[in-house]
């Protein structure tokens, strides 16, 4: 049964050590973001429940402006496939594609018209999980959630899995991918951004051998902020328009650190070095594909060249999810694309990295809780086996901002509360989150440093232009 004193109710700020999940917290709250604003604290309605919230809201946002207009790019784009679809499939292919417009402008209309979510009809594993969550929400607050005025992690999450939804429905293209275009256009846009950046790992890795620890730690510092920095190219933020790299992310680098506002790579490379004395592997839990996904690679590269793992360990989607998150089959184009490059570091990394896979030192999993609603801290009540699974890491990466709000359960934390804290007990290993800021929640900041920060940039919480580089190292056994 799942615990709603966690996932609905706001949860107060406590110590660290008392904040565990599965259960509720008398004293001041934190929000639950929601599409009409933040939830505070101390009552039992839930989802919908108590005051409205503001419709100025980023969430509400959100919901309002930005959700629609994904939608009607996906249903247009899907249209305009209408002419490749028929050839490769006939008819029937094409009755499948209208299917899935008309389910997508369905809902879009329920999304506008702030209708009630309605149960999953697919046969994907996932959608009795979904349905149960559904019928316990709606039991418990005697009706059932709407866009407007349900948490933000929820309805998000669950527009995603309908758009599945329509394609799961279909007879012939169940295996459809309607973010497919957008992702290889992003990647394929940002060639000379992935050409320069390969030259520059590709001697950085030679120099490896015979380099000191200060350099070491250069290398890693570096590729830890590029591939912080890549995650900027985000094309569900960018409500689903053109979002590539075309310009050399090395010489950005030294103009987007002072807008780093957390950075605990000191305590990230310490706990590296641990692994040259163990044998586990590390994980990193991707975000975009495109340039981001490259980005990846290249630290997770740098990462094998150094001595920190022998096995580095990625967890992708299960399906399409967000505009641009990293499919099993978008990794797999990816590698295969740079192999068959014409570029001639492409070509090199594409065909070393294919041989990882190969040979085990990369692995890549997609397991269905990544795109399920719930927030980490639930992780071991759902997933228990990637649970278990991260726990064998020495450490794992978190990619971008949808994780970061899993991370800290979406809630609306005073900025200067403890990372740790806002983990909520979610410690199966060491975690970073590396994250540019596109939702309105951060934790860990230092007292005053949001009021400075907001004096030079009043969107600074959502326009992607603010990163942060935050490290738990704490430790919950199973």
């Amino acid at each position: 049964m799942f615990d709603f004193d966690l996932y609905i109710y706001p949860v107060p700020r406590q110590p660290a050590n008392d904040v565990m999940p599965g259960k509720a917290y008398e004293g001041e709250g934190v929000d639950r973001v929601n599409g009409r604003g933040r939830e505070r604290g101390g009552g039992r309605k839930g989802a919908g429940g108590g005051r409205k919230g503001e419709v100025s809201s980023f969430a509400f946002k959100t919901i309002k402006d930005r959700l629609p207009v994904i939608l009607s790019k996906i249903a247009d784009t899907v249209y305009r496939s209408k002419v490749k679809v028929k050839e490769e499939n006939g008819e029937d292919g094409l009755e499948d594609l209208k299917a899935i417009v008309g389910s997508i402008s369905k809902l879009r209309n329920e999304v506008q018209t702030n209708k009630p979510v309605i149960p999953l009809v697919d046969d994907r594993s996932d959608t009795p999980v979904w349905n149960r969550y559904l019928t316990e929400v709606t039991e418990r607050d005697q009706a059932p959630p709407k866009w407007f005025v349900s948490p933000w992690l929820y309805v998000e999450c669950y527009m995603y899995r309908r758009i599945q939804e329509a394609v799961e429905k279909c007879k012939l293209l169940q295996k459809y991918d309607v973010f497919e275009d957008q992702k290889k256009k992003a990647l394929m846009d940002s060639q000379d951004a992935v050409e320069v950046l390969f030259t520059y790992l590709k001697t950085i890795i030679h120099k490896v051998p015979s380099a000191s620890e200060d350099d070491i730690t250069e290398y890693v510092t570096e590729f830890i902020q590029i591939s912080l920095w890549g995650n900027k190219c985000d094309l569900s933020i960018s409500a689903s328009q053109e979002n590539a790299q075309t310009e050399s992310i090395l010489d950005q680098l030294h103009h987007l650190a002072p807008n780093i506002l957390i950075d605990n790579t000191q305590q990230v490379l310490k706990r590296l070095r641990e692994g040259l004395d163990v044998n586990q592997d590390i994980s990193i839990v991707l975000d975009n594909a495109g340039f981001e996904l490259i980005t990846d690679l290249c630290l997770a590269e740098l990462l094998l060249a150094c001595g920190f793992t022998t096995v580095i360990r990625f967890h992708g989607k299960a399906m399409p999810w967000f505009v641009s998150d990293v499919t099993m089959r978008d990794f797999m184009w990816t590698l295969e694309t740079l192999s068959e490059s014409g570029h001639e570091e492409m070509k090199y990394f594409g065909n070393l990295w294919k041989n990882r896979l190969t040979d085990g030192s990369w692995i890549i999993n997609c397991h269905d809780f990544w795109t399920l609603p719930f927030d980490y801290s639930l992780m071991k009540n759902y997933a228990p086996d990637l649970h278990k699974l991260l726990s064998s890491s020495l450490i794992t990466f978190f990619k971008g901002d949808l994780n970061y709000r899993k991370l800290v359960g979406d809630l609306s934390w005073n900025t200067t509360v403890k990372f740790e804290t806002s983990l909520r007990g979610f410690h199966p290993n060491p975690v970073c989150a590396l994250r540019t800021c596109k939702a309105d929640v951060v934790v860990g900041l230092q007292e005053g440093q949001a009021d400075e920060v907001k004096v030079k940039d009043d969107s600074w919480m959502v326009n992607g232009n603010w990163a942060i580089i935050s490290y738990c190292g704490k430790v919950q056994p199973n």
